[in-house]
């Protein structure tokens, strides 16, 4: 039997444990990071949290609407081995007690219907040699290989990084990139986030934001310095911390559905992860 748990319904420890023992175990589901970038959820329960599945609630003209929260690219389903029919009566009970604007399962998420897709890229722990020789598109290889003047450092975040990251981050809206930089400081200060840029001279000119997690990375942002795009300064830098890290971490590059951004993903060798989701077309239209 599934419950519909509220905040503070859930038994932490007992969800907890089921996330960190499940086939489906990812970042987003994690307390603390739900905690920041919700700051509603609830919870539908299977029995004695055999499986849960955290649902993120946002108010939007006077309804109480399910969505996902931004920076968070999947939840769904968590249990210890993936069932679809399991799976399904979950998106029946979420389709039932909730209006759902977007929610986003997870890349292990299976199902008997057919739901739409969006992708994702990973490349899992590799040997770096074969990974770039056999993986690597050629085009790809030849980047790297001219990017070599540049200089690979691992960065503190500080005020010149902060400087870097409000001075070339795009594609956010104001009040959406202060969230951005409210996430780096909180990741920051629980030990999660990683920095890498290549310099040009000693001159910053690229920065990749990695959210480090067991055994994985995921890549939050990269971001180029807008004069010095032709130095190829992000195929060096992926390339160096791929060198560095793919021998015992994986590599989530969290994204992928723009077509140039895909291509750049998948010319590491990263393969693809897609994740199944539930969208209201007509919500969609209305709130837009």
């Amino acid at each position: 039997m599934i419950r519909k748990l509220k905040y503070h319904e859930i038994d932490f420890e007992k969800y907890n444990q089921c996330i960190h023992t499940s086939e489906q175990k990812n970042w987003y589901a994690r307390i603390e990071i739900l905690d920041h970038l919700s700051g509603s959820w609830e919870v539908l329960v299977l029995n004695d949290y055999e499986a849960v599945m955290p649902v993120h609630l946002q108010k939007k003209y006077g309804i109480k609407l399910v969505s996902m929260p931004l920076f968070c690219q999947q939840l769904g389903v968590f249990s210890k081995t993936d069932n679809p029919k399991t799976n399904d009566v979950f998106l029946n009970f979420l389709k039932k007690k909730f209006t759902v604007f977007l929610y986003s399962f997870n890349d292990k998420n299976q199902f008997s219907t057919q739901l739409q897709t969006r992708k994702n890229y990973k490349i899992p722990v590799s040997d770096y040699a074969f990974l770039r020789k056999k993986k690597y598109f050629k085009g790809r290889k030849s980047t790297v290989k001219v990017a070599q003047y540049l200089n690979f450092k691992e960065c503190e975040l500080n005020d010149e990084t902060s400087e870097f990251i409000r001075r070339n981050y795009k594609g956010l809206l104001t009040k959406d990139f202060s969230k951005f930089e409210k996430y780096i400081f909180f990741l920051n200060q629980n030990k999660h986030i990683r920095l890498f840029g290549a310099l040009k001279e000693n001159e910053l000119i690229n920065l990749a934001i990695i959210i480090e997690d067991t055994c994985e990375f995921h890549l939050l942002a990269l971001l180029n310095k807008e004069k010095n795009i032709a130095d190829n300064g992000a195929s060096f830098l992926v390339d160096k911390i791929l060198e560095q890290h793919i021998g015992h971490t994986k590599f989530d590059f969290m994204g992928g559905n723009i077509r140039g951004i895909e291509v750049f993903f998948k010319s590491f060798g990263a393969e693809l992860c897609d994740y199944p989701y539930l969208q209201n077309k007509f919500l969609t239209r209305l709130i837009r």
